[in-house]
């Protein structure tokens, strides 16, 4: 549905709670002011609960007969009675600070059924036409005509001006053409003379664009100052707590500004109404901002006037343009030098510069700057440089200077037993404060990232930790630090006091790289502070133990080369000799000499760890059901939802990682008691491979919810055995068990206690046949009896157990046993009577024929 369609339901819900008694007090006419309703004859103010925003107002101004509504603004008031909004209204006697509605129409002009407040069939107002509304004629209205009724609206310019738009016939026609210069503030200051006739359907249409804007107010320049945002005639400032300097460099381009420099957060004695983010944050940044609310902070930026980077990998990087004459150019590399690249990246916030070439990041079809940048060094920004500079002519394809500046900021880890152990802190500005992830989703691969930017080995544990007081901390980002952004564009603008740090263990010498998971990669270990592979060659499973080890990991499952690429780095040149008990791989022996030949391509070690015992499903009878707890930091807790967003794809991932099949059912719990949980995030669990990595670090107590989890293979496998009577034979056979011809034989079916009732169903197939038999189960068992074995009875046999829990019918199957059917007693001694006789007559025969014989040859 378009969204200023709502207008429509809006009306019919206001009128149906409120017949008309609201109006407008204390502007300059009955269309502006501040809005009331009158309850049991007492007139108050209306007070906003931040669910109004234009639309509702536009609902006001047509209630109240008035045009289209112009802005809507709010004021404090403390201390008088009033009605609170919620779509209805509701009166209270006293309330405090809260905020009333001003809302403005336009007296006499309005837009109707048109796509969004701006837009519409034109429609005017006169005192002389009895208070009634006609359309306007397209023959009597032109642009400047247009551009007065735009800005009498708090609109655009005018974008669109059509006649013959729809629902405009059967309106009474304004009988003057309109005469603007278009400088006038309402369409009624315009001079008019009367029109005689209008050619049917050709009533006006106007389109004004839409006034949102940014701009940046009380700076040095228009490009540094607090941000503030126009929504539809409403200046305000932008809520600043989630903001950082990405975000910024949002607003800088918005702008046609430079590249961010920084954000800071100003303080105001008294709260300021602000624009708030809403839910429309993925569509753009003007769309994000659409919700009221009151703040004591304000957010300025600033950005740099004719100097940014573009296409980089962060902000501190990307190709070199400048700006002169409002047009931006890029700069050729045979201008730039050492000393203009340190202007650069002083002037935009960053280090000191690592990195300048020509062709480094995409090269475009921009205008190329010609002159000369001959920078000492010392200047404050680029553009100070060109007082000494000549004009050049050309420059080459591909020479478009790319800019890279080192980090600003650094981290640490303070406190621990090595430089890959302790507090996380953060310098920024120039001060080191603890760190604190501003969207709490800290999480192990966050830490894992703030590991490899130490240059320490892979993440080994993280936690949250309580201090003894409130102390200055650093908001940051924590997506960002995944991201090859700068620290200093993941800082936010939160409150900048917190009880909590950030303690991270990462491994001082060996790391996985490039794995699925953070268990598993190409192995490196780290000598003379550079990394190295480590040849197949020289590593064995004791080895492989070790690092697992070291790293918190469960035991090694997979070790095999070239499992993870690594073929350019350099290669380890001694062999590693563990027993298998080392805490880390650097206490194992080594070779005395290096490795005689060098290592085969190939063959750099990639190793699986399996996960630790880390997540289990309990209080059921089966360990496939349950309530879900995770392991971390050698504690077991319950996991509760950050996000408030598991479902059965989350839960599937939670069976899979148990070896428990799909998920059969799920819900979320709740639990009166306070208790320690480990959050999680449910968007990062079907992608994650391991719950470890979505733990968010937290130890405050929270009243529980707990997550229950059902597994499609909660059961235990069923038992299938046989049971001869006295006057059969059993034994065992290679390919399974036999019963003798005539002879009864029961088949035991029978399940580990789990739940009770429930049934069994014996499969049996043959090659001429398939049958079923089901039977109620009785202590967990049945058994088949059947009587008079013959060779039907021959072939495969299998239990099955049903039964119904958890609101659901689960089965298991057990293996498969195969019964032969063989030959009775009776026919035994018959086969072996005969089986004499036989042999006597032919004995007898060979005699016989031996005395003819004798007797031939006498």
């Amino acid at each position: 549905m378009d969204p200023y369609r709502v207008l429509t339901v809006f009306l019919s819900l206001w009128s149906s709670v409120v017949p008309a008694d609201v109006r407008l007090v204390g502007g300059a006419s009955r269309c502006a002011g501040s809005l009331e309703q009158r309850h049991q004859g007492d007139w108050r103010p209306v007070v906003d609960q931040y669910n109004w925003n234009l639309t509702s107002a536009a609902a006001v101004c047509q209630q109240l007969d008035c045009g289209s509504v112009v802005s809507l603004r709010r004021t404090q008031h403390s201390s008088i009675p009033m009605f609170v909004s919620e779509f209805g209204l509701m009166p209270i006697s006293m309330v405090s600070d809260e905020l009333i509605l001003e809302i403005t129409c336009s007296d006499s002009v309005r837009l109707l059924d048109g796509t969004s407040l701006c837009s519409g069939r034109l429609e005017v107002k006169s005192d002389q036409s009895n208070q009634s509304w006609s359309s306007v004629c397209k023959e009597d209205f032109d642009l400047r005509d247009a551009e007065v009724v735009c800005r009498e609206l708090g609109c655009g310019a005018p974008s669109a001006l059509q006649g013959a738009l729809d629902g405009g016939e059967k309106a009474p026609m304004w009988t003057r053409e309109f005469q603007c210069k278009g400088d006038e503030s309402a369409l009624l200051d315009c001079d008019s003379s009367v029109r005689n006739t209008c050619s049917s359907g050709k009533v006006v249409g106007l389109t004004c664009l839409d006034p949102s804007g940014l701009r940046l107010v009380g700076g040095a320049s228009r490009c540094s100052g607090t941000l503030e945002m126009n929504k539809l005639g409403e200046w305000k400032p932008l809520d600043e707590r989630d903001w950082d300097l990405r975000v910024a460099g949002i607003a800088c381009g918005l702008l046609d500004c430079g590249s961010p420099v920084s954000t800071t957060r100003r303080m105001n004695p008294a709260k300021t109404n602000v624009w708030a983010a809403g839910s429309n944050c993925a569509s753009s940044l003007m769309d994000c901002f659409d919700r009221p609310t009151f703040s004591h902070g304000s957010l300025e930026i600033t950005c740099s006037d004719s100097v940014r980077l573009l296409n980089g990998t962060n902000l501190c990087s990307g190709r070199l343009e400048v700006k002169s004459n409002q047009l931006w150019s890029s700069v050729c590399e045979d201008d730039f030098d050492q000393q203009g690249a340190e202007v650069v990246c002083k002037e935009l916030g960053c280090g000191a510069p690592s990195v300048f070439k020509g062709g480094l990041y995409r090269e475009v079809e921009a205008p190329v700057w010609v002159r000369e940048l001959p920078c000492g060094g010392d200047e404050s920004a680029l553009l100070d440089c060109l007082k000494s500079g000549s004009a050049r002519s050309t420059c080459s394809p591909g020479k478009a200077v790319g800019l890279t500046c080192s980090d600003p900021n650094d981290v640490r880890l303070v406190g621990g037993t090595s430089r890959c152990t302790g507090i996380l802190e953060l310098k920024h500005r120039g001060e080191w404060k603890s760190v604190v992830n501003a969207d709490f989703r800290w999480d192990l691969k966050v830490a894992a990232a703030m590991c490899g930017r130490l240059d320490c080995g892979s993440v080994v544990s993280a936690a949250k930790r309580t201090e003894s007081s409130e102390r200055p901390v650093w908001w940051i980002n924590s997506p960002c630090v995944q991201s090859e952004s700068t620290l200093k564009e993941c800082v936010t603008m939160k409150d900048q006091l917190s009880e909590y740090s950030l303690e991270i263990t990462c491994s001082d010498s060996v790391r996985l790289l490039n794995g699925t998971s953070l268990c598993s990669g190409r192995l490196e270990v780290k000598s003379n502070q550079s990394w190295s592979s480590v040849c197949e060659e020289d590593f064995d499973l004791r080895d492989a133990e070790v690092v697992c080890r070291e790293l918190g990991c469960g035991a090694p499952l997979v070790l095999q080369g070239a499992l993870y690429g690594g073929e350019k780095a350099p290669m380890w040149t001694r062999e590693f000799q563990c027993e298998g008990n080392e805490s880390a791989l650097r206490d194992c022996d080594r070779s005395g000499s290096a490795r005689g030949g060098p290592c085969s391509p190939g063959r750099a070690v990639g190793l699986t760890c399996s996960d630790p015992d880390y997540i289990r499903l309990v209080g059921e009878a089966s360990r496939c059901a349950g309530t879900l707890e995770l392991k971390n930091q050698g504690e077991w807790r319950p996991v509760a939802v950050w996000d408030s967003q598991w479902d059965q794809s989350s839960a599937a991932a939670a069976c899979g990682l148990l070896d428990c099949g799909s998920a059969v059912s799920t819900e979320i719990t709740d639990d009166a008691s306070d208790r320690l949980v480990w959050w999680i995030r449910s968007s990062c669990v079907q992608a994650a491979a391991t719950l470890l990595e979505c733990v968010t670090l937290t130890n405050v107590p929270e009243t529980y919810t707990g997550l229950n989890v059902t597994c499609s293979d909660l059961l235990a496998h069923p038992n299938i055995s046989l049971s001869p009577s006295t006057d059969g034979v059993s034994k065992a056979k290679w390919q399974g068990l036999q019963v003798l011809m005539g002879s009864n034989f029961t088949i035991t079916c029978s399940v580990e206690p789990q739940y009770q009732e429930g049934s069994f169903q014996l499969v049996f197939a043959s090659s001429d046949a398939a049958q079923n038999y089901t039977l109620p189960a009785v202590n967990h068992s049945a058994h088949f009896l059947f009587p008079a074995a013959d060779h039907a009875h021959q072939g495969d046999y299998r239990c099955v157990y049903h039964v119904y829990v958890f609101s659901h019918n689960f089965s298991s199957e057990s293996q498969t046993l195969y019964l032969a059917v063989g030959a009775s007693v009776t026919e035994l001694i018959i086969r072996l009577v005969v089986l004499l006789l036989g042999l006597m007559l032919l004995i007898i025969a060979l005699c016989c024929h031996s005395e003819a014989c004798r007797r031939r040859w006498r």
